[in-house]
């Protein structure tokens, strides 16, 4: 395995293990604030299959994947919410947002933003350095430097 090879590897790990971090904080995050009746939407997240645009690891989806209930669990909304309303529902409102999802997804997208642009912008140092090193580079400039130029 070159260089290359490890780093894209690398990366690829890397995506991996972010998209399954992130589905076990989230179901720990459900536990701690008591998002958990049925267990339904703590069995529904799930990390769904990565998708490499490129074979390289320089543009890929991560996706996962959980009931819709969980965005209103972390909303704090739901049934006695009618759409459209301004937010006085006539009644006190019984639901609280328990904030399961959101918190720590933003920072953690950003974090593995991070890690690529890092990755990326490291190999890109070495291809050219290699480039700048190789014998062909040499022999072009020795060549001038002969003449003067």
């Amino acid at each position: 395995m070159d260089r290359t090879d490890a780093v894209v590897e690398t990366r690829r790990k890397y995506a991996e293990g972010w998209n399954d971090t992130m589905i076990k904080i989230w179901r720990e995050r459900m536990k701690a604030l008591g998002v958990y009746d049925t267990g339904a939407l703590f069995r529904s997240a799930t990390a769904l299959r990565l998708k490499d645009a490129d074979n390289r690891f320089t543009t890929f989806t991560l996706s996962e994947s959980f009931l819709e209930y969980g965005i209103w669990q972390d909303m704090g909304v739901g049934r006695e919410v009618p759409h459209g309303n301004p937010g006085n529902i006539g009644r006190d409102k019984v639901r609280e947002r328990r904030r399961w999802f959101s918190v720590k997804y933003f920072m953690s997208v950003m974090r593995i933003r991070d890690f690529i642009a890092e990755s990326l912008g490291r190999e890109f140092i070495g291809v050219v350095a290699d480039a700048l090193d190789s014998d062909a580079l040499k022999r072009s400039t020795s060549f001038y430097a002969r003449r003067g130029y």
